[in-house]
């Protein structure tokens, strides 16, 4: 598949409760809910967005796709519009071949299995449609859930980055995962 096109016009998938769609500009007032939200973002070491900040957001990831920087998913509910988290590939390194994927959930939906469905389809859409070699992810260790998630979907611990991140007046520590292609199940 064409690398343009990939980053033009990123696929739509159906899980059994979940839309996966392309981030669209519209998607900054539901982004909102959980982008200010303090719990959420402590997670991955963020502070709250304010509303100018969420729209400027959604703006640069629409643009960031036109540069092949990053491409961007928010998953809703079947039958809803609204998205309930966002998920992404960035990170890309030059050759295209390993990238980082990130993400992020409503807090009303935590503990209701909505990533283990959500990320399946992406993890797949990357190695075979992307030709991903290597998947990569680096939670803050702090972030348990994220952690566990990792684990669930195949990919390894391959190390602790020590006060990696600085957050809140503190150095944290950053957990390293990597998801090799032939690591991940087939399709059935």
């Amino acid at each position: 598949m064409k690398l343009d096109r990939v980053f033009a016009h990123p696929p739509t998938f159906n899980t059994d409760r979940l839309r996966v769609r392309p981030i669209e500009l519209t998607d900054a007032k539901a982004l909102f809910e959980f982008m200010s939200d303090r719990k959420v973002t402590e997670r991955y070491g963020q502070k709250p967005r304010t509303w100018e900040e969420t729209q400027a957001w959604v703006r640069d990831r629409l643009a960031d796709r036109s540069r092949r920087g990053s491409i961007y998913w928010v998953f809703t509910l079947r039958g809803d519009s609204v998205a309930i988290g966002s998920c992404c590939y960035w990170n890309f390194e030059p050759g295209f071949r390993t990238a980082e994927i990130g993400y992020e959930l409503h807090r009303a939906h935590w503990g209701t299995g909505i990533m283990t469905e959500a990320l399946p389809p992406i993890i797949s859409y990357g190695f075979a449609r992307l030709g991903l070699h290597r998947i990569e992810a680096s939670p803050l260790a702090e972030n348990r859930p994220s952690r566990r998630l990792l684990l669930k979907l195949g990919f390894k611990n391959e190390g602790r980055l020590r006060q990696r991140v600085f957050f809140r007046g503190r150095y944290l520590d950053q957990s390293y995962y990597g998801l090799l292609r032939e690591d991940w199940p087939k399709p059935s």
